[in-house]
């Protein structure tokens, strides 16, 4: 059990959000946050990330915010990781599904931002357990793990095993006052709640694609049909990226010791030949 912490509430009103990574779920989670009236800073080292966000942002975050009733906070790009989390009561990491990236991140947040500023991994796999080997001040870092924000709005939070229990419902009432269906991992898993489940429908989907059964576009008629689903899983992977696809499965592969013929197959067919779904017009879906 953790140990009595210098944890305390902090000041959510005057100090931003900061969000490090303003790729496909960095700048959805941020334009979530701005449209609840949370400044937000973005912190991007690759500028050519900074327009594309912006434009997504722009475009629905006055949206977004007439579904709260409320009045947007104001948001900003940065490339300098310090200037962002300096003052923030909470940093959220959003960077590729890559363990060493996320050690090395999640080591630097923990040095540089203030005692009282949580830290929450994004990851939709890894455990922020996983990540605490630069670390010291463990009891403000989590996983804070967001789908596809606005059209899915679940938000999973889980315990990196030293965080402070009172973060939780903390976290959990910001998160549903900003429009969010916060849910507790109440143990770690790779993978937190949901997408333990998913997984195993994507991993089949794409052995039954690398098999040459169906196309995605049949599989994913076939799953709206069943499921009443507005989306079918192959639509979906490709609006997450295949890249991340495959970044995921690896860490299921290692951790889970799933088959690792679809991700094999993933790698081979899409991700080296820089097909990458909707970030790059061509995906399981053509």
């Amino acid at each position: 059990m953790p140990s009595a912490t210098p944890w305390s509430r902090p000041d959510t009103r005057n100090r931003p959000i900061a969000i490090i990574g303003a790729g496909i779920m960095g700048r959805r989670i941020a334009m979530m946050w701005l449209a609840a009236g949370y400044n937000v800073i973005l912190c991007e080292k690759q500028a050519s990330n900074h327009e594309p966000a912006l434009q997504y942002i722009k475009n629905n975050v006055e949206k977004q915010a007439a579904k709260l009733g409320t009045k947007p906070g104001t948001g900003r790009f940065t490339t300098s990781m310090e200037e962002a989390i300096e003052s923030a009561w909470m940093v959220i990491e959003a960077v590729p599904e890559i363990l060493e990236l996320k050690i090395d991140l999640i080591g630097q947040l923990d040095h540089l931002a203030p005692p009282d500023c949580i830290i929450a991994s994004n990851s939709s796999s890894l455990r922020s357990s996983q990540m605490l080997v630069n670390t010291k001040r463990n009891y403000r870092i989590c996983n804070g793990h967001y789908y596809m924000p606005p059209e899915q709005l679940y938000f999973e939070v889980m315990s990196c095993g030293e965080t402070d229990p009172d973060i939780f419902p903390f976290l959990m009432e910001k998160a549903a006052a900003a429009g969010f269906k916060p849910v507790h991992a109440r143990k770690e898993s790779t993978g937190l709640v949901f997408n333990r489940i998913w997984a195993g429908i994507k991993r089949e989907c794409l052995l039954v694609l690398s098999e040459g059964i169906t196309d995605g576009g049949t599989i994913d008629e076939m799953f709206k049909s069943w499921f009443q689903a507005n989306k079918g899983p192959c639509q979906m992977m490709d609006m997450v990226g295949l890249d991340t696809v495959y970044n995921i499965e690896t860490v299921y592969s290692q951790e889970l010791h799933t088959d690792p013929r679809p991700k094999d197959w993933l790698k081979t067919a899409y991700v080296d030949k820089g097909n990458l779904g909707a970030k790059t017009g061509k995906g399981l879906l053509g």
